[in-house]
């Protein structure tokens, strides 16, 4: 006989009043997630995996007070934005470079065995031109392109994620979203309108 599987409100219920494997679940379901976006708004391999500690730490004492009004998710994506923002700011100005971990999050992404060889490649390097591309990005417009268009948080849980008005939010979101259009143009061969 197999036991269901316990609901993430139910582990969070466990979580507030102390239970640390109940926690544990919840940081084996969102870990990746969270790595990934912090990788994604602009930190270096070991920084994210850093970060993402320090993420779930602070998640950890500050449960008992999460209201549940947004889903764990967007909360985590919060205090990850956050902290990434946190750490980004102890670095000089300058435009964030891809470092060489950025083939890391490609050796995650699930493999295409379906595509031919020559699709696989071209997939690897739309990634690759991806991550350089949101690199370039400044950190605010990085951080809306990839909660709303990479991780597909709504709209309303992406602003959130970031402590913003939607029509704020939004409006960051449409220059990212423009900007990164025209570091993309070259490779995917758009045409200007």
């Amino acid at each position: 006989m197999t036991i269901p599987p316990v609901s993430e409100r139910e582990l969070i219920r466990r979580a507030k009043s102390g239970d640390e494997r109940a926690f544990a679940e919840l940081v084996n379901a969102h870990a990746h997630r969270v790595y990934t976006a912090l990788r994604r708004f602009g930190l270096e391999p070991i920084e994210a995996e850093d970060v993402a500690q320090e993420v779930f730490l602070r998640a950890w004492r500050s449960l008992p007070r999460f209201e549940e009004r947004a889903r764990l998710s967007t909360w985590l994506y919060r205090i990850a934005f956050n902290e990434a923002q946190r750490r980004l700011s102890r670095r000089p100005r300058a435009i964030a470079e891809p470092g060489p971990g950025v083939d890391d999050e490609i050796a995650l992404l699930p493999d295409a065995p379906h595509l031919r060889p020559d699709a696989r490649a071209l997939d690897h390097e739309f990634e690759l031109t991806l991550e350089r591309a949101l690199a370039e990005l400044p950190p605010d417009w990085r951080a809306a392109v990839v909660l709303r268009d990479i991780e597909a948080l709504s709209t309303e849980e992406a602003a959130a994620a970031v402590g913003l008005r939607e029509a704020a939010f939004k409006s960051r979101l449409h220059r990212g979203r423009m900007r990164l259009r025209a570091l993309l143009e070259p490779y995917l061969g758009l045409e200007q309108g």
